[in-house]
């Protein structure tokens, strides 16, 4: 049996036995039962491991290491040393290897090579993202965009760390909006060389990622120009330092110093002063230029061409997600168990007082973050999968990459959000004790800030699906011949409208009868749950696709303002895509299950994610005339009723994450609280039984009036 596997059955054995509070069944909090669902720790641990379960458990051992660990005392300098030295013994390791194809030695594994770069965000999410420049992003540029002649040059030495590299895209002046960059890159017909260029200040390429120091080449973004035309941005190879770290001729860096969080990472600026370059290091997968300077592609249209190229990049959105989910997971690791032995206030009982998690405050703030954290936990192995077919050639289709890009540009910014979300609650979930820098959540949420914004940020992301879902709606349309099109947008129109009157609503309210049990009922009816998602994620769509029909008739300017007036209608249509995705994903995970007791508690876990969704968007279900007075205010008690029906179960929840000590470090939530507990009940069992303990006022009053 491994460390891990030892790890992972004395946790669920914990979660069942000594840390769950034996209560009196009389009291509030509902205690189960003999008999009564239990959930199958080990197995909900193994599902969340998912099919590259072996690649995360091998992770999951180098992040126990104390040498990946970051002491809380560090200069950034020496931070920044530690990570160079942590990338070395991953190198070393061959850590990467799963991603390369079987033509340069590796298994073809994406799946599993972006299973284990998540789990490293439990080690240090600065190392996590280290890696992740140098092999996600600087070597899979190279690999993706390149042909065999760049692979068999640079990836070696890119993969043994013998070539530390950089990604430089993003620039000052035009951050998110790629095609927008200023970069040139000129070809000389009589050097055959590339001119790379800088033109002016905003032109810098900003947030490098090892850019300050380590890099000595860069994968470059910069429009490609010959023979006076400009064919967009392309991805070029570009040496930046010399063997001893010297700057090469042309090339000017700038280090951006001390940030937020990820302080390991010496991100940096990266300009070119007419920097030269041989013609061949161009990336040419998807566009070529001759010696006589001719541009070639096997891509047609330029702008499918740059969406092409830019596509395959994505695992860098689903590592995101996935690492986001996994920091989501701790945090609330921490949160719950030291919610689960910290005691305050007292309530019931005059010798005793009451654990956090007793309080039904303190489950609003935590259990729907749990719930929202395994949906996001399955959803992400949907995307895993969708990301192994494609990049693993088996389902690559043209197809089959817009799906996967759309789905992590869905996923992406809902996870990352999520987290950011997750680890402040539990932070002020813990009080004080959160606060401090050795209990991890303050440093967590430092670190995950940038998530929200780098690898795309998350509101352009989510315009992304937007346009996706406009554009497959507009497909729909096309089905149907240009007299039908007429009737069809009146229809739709005339079906929006009247969801606005209270037919559907008096059907609700006839059905429950006035029973608030049948309207509980139906809300927790997996189909009716997935009936009011689906539908609004529908209807959302529709009415932005309404209001923007005329935009084809419009002039540019005045089509984007017509949709700029509608953008954040855009926004809350694809977040709607995006509940419904991660709520099937949770219902699948769910159906999975074969022992009755773990499926009883996941569906109590996935009906309260989906609650919660309607209740955060309540008045639009309301207003929209998708749910009764009487169903809606039965929404918040339904809710109410679930987290004292998990109350018992939240401990093994998160013993299902499957966390070693080595990787929580919270002394909170190792023992810490437990040991401070104990030692303040046995102080007053001593005072109580005691004859010389001085009596409290109230009690010495009461006393004399004879209570």
């Amino acid at each position: 049996m491994t460390s891990t596997t030892s790890h992972r059955s004395s946790a669920a054995e914990r979660a069942s036995s000594g840390e769950r509070r034996t209560a009196d069944p009389t009291g509030p909090i509902p205690v189960p039962a003999a008999g009564a669902p239990r959930l199958d720790v080990p197995a909900v641990a193994e599902a969340l491991l998912g099919d590259w379960a072996q690649a995360r458990r091998a992770s999951r051992e180098r992040a126990r290491d104390p040498r990946t660990h970051r002491p809380l005392d560090m200069t950034v300098a020496q931070h920044r040393d530690q990570v160079r030295a942590q990338m070395r013994r991953l190198a070393d390791a061959r850590v990467s290897l799963p991603m390369l194809p079987e033509s340069l030695g590796g298994p073809n594994d994406n799946g599993a090579n972006v299973a284990a770069f998540e789990e490293l965000v439990l080690a240090d999410p600065s190392l996590q993202i280290k890696a992740g420049v140098q092999w996600g992003l600087f070597t899979a540029a190279i690999l993706q965009l390149g042909t065999e002649q760049h692979h068999r040059a640079w990836i070696p030495d890119a993969m043994s760390l013998a070539l530390p590299g950089a990604f430089a895209m993003t620039e000052i002046g035009h951050g998110s909006d790629v095609q927008s960059l200023a970069t040139t890159a000129t070809y000389d017909i009589d050097a055959e060389e590339w001119v790379i260029h800088t033109p002016f200040r905003a032109a810098w390429k900003e947030f490098l990622g090892s850019a300050a120091i380590d890099a000595r080449a860069a994968t470059v973004f910069a429009r490609l120009i010959t023979q006076g035309v400009d064919h967009g941005v392309h991805c070029f190879f570009v040496p930046v330092r010399d063997e001893d770290g010297k700057l090469l001729p042309g090339v000017r860096s700038e280090d951006d110093g001390p940030k937020g969080g990820l302080n390991g990472i010496d991100n940096g600026r990266l300009a070119f002063d007419q920097v030269r370059v041989p013609r061949t290091n161009l990336l040419n997968r998807y566009g070529d230029v001759a010696p006589d300077g001719t541009y070639s592609s096997p891509i047609e249209s330029p702008g499918r061409r740059f969406f092409t190229m830019l596509g395959t990049l994505v695992q860098g959105r689903v590592s995101l997600d996935g690492s986001s989910v996994r920091a989501a997971q701790l945090a609330l690791h921490i949160a719950i168990t030291y919610a689960s032995q910290r005691r305050q206030f007292t309530a019931a009982s005059p010798t005793e007082e009451t654990v956090l998690l007793d309080y039904q405050s303190h489950l609003a703030r935590l259990l729907p973050k749990l719930a929202a954290t395994y949906a996001g936990a399955f959803a992400h192995e949907e995307l895993l999968h969708a990301f192994d077919d494609v990049f693993s050639g088996r389902g690559d289709t043209p197809e089959a990459r817009e799906d996967l890009e759309t789905l992590a540009a869905a996923l992406k910014p809902t996870s990352t959000r999520l987290a950011l979300d997750t680890i402040q609650e539990c932070r002020e979930a813990c009080g004080g004790a959160g606060f401090i820098a050795e209990n991890r959540l303050v440093g967590l949420h430092q670190d995950l800030d940038v998530y929200a914004t780098f690898e795309g940020d998350n509101t352009i992301l989510l315009q992304l699906v937007a346009k996706r879902l406009l554009t497959d709606y507009r497909h729909e349309l096309k089905s149907i011949d240009r007299a039908g099109i007429g009737r069809f947008i009146a229809q739709r129109a005339d079906v929006l409208a009247r969801r606005h009157t209270p037919w559907h609503r008096l059907v609700q309210t006839a059905s429950d009868a006035g029973s608030a049990q049948r309207s509980s009922q139906t809300l927790r009816d997996a189909e009716f749950q997935e009936a009011l998602l689906a539908d609004r994620a529908r209807i959302k769509v529709e009415e932005v696709a309404l209001a923007l029909r005329a935009a084809g008739r419009m002039s540019p300017a005045d089509a984007a303002a017509l949709v700029n007036k509608h953008q954040v209608e855009m926004l809350d249509a694809a977040r709607a895509h995006a509940d419904l995705v991660l709520w099937r994903a949770f219902s699948a995970g769910v159906a999975r299950f074969e022992d009755p007791g773990t499926r009883a508690v996941l569906t109590d876990l996935r009906d309260l994610f989906g609650l919660t969704l309607v209740a955060e968007d309540l008045a639009w279900f309301l207003l929209d005339g998708m749910l009764s007075a009487q169903r809606g205010r039965q929404v918040s008690a339904d809710i109410r009723r679930l987290l004292w029906r998990l109350r018992p179960h939240a401990l093994d929840l998160v013993a299902a994450f499957d966390l070693a000590p080595e990787h929580v470090r919270a002394p909170i939530a190792l023992g810490g609280e437990a040991r401070r507990q104990e030692e303040a009940a046995a102080h007053l069992r001593a005072q109580r039984a005691s004859t010389s303990a001085p009596i409290s006022e109230k009690a010495l009053r009461d006393a004399r009036r004879g209570r």
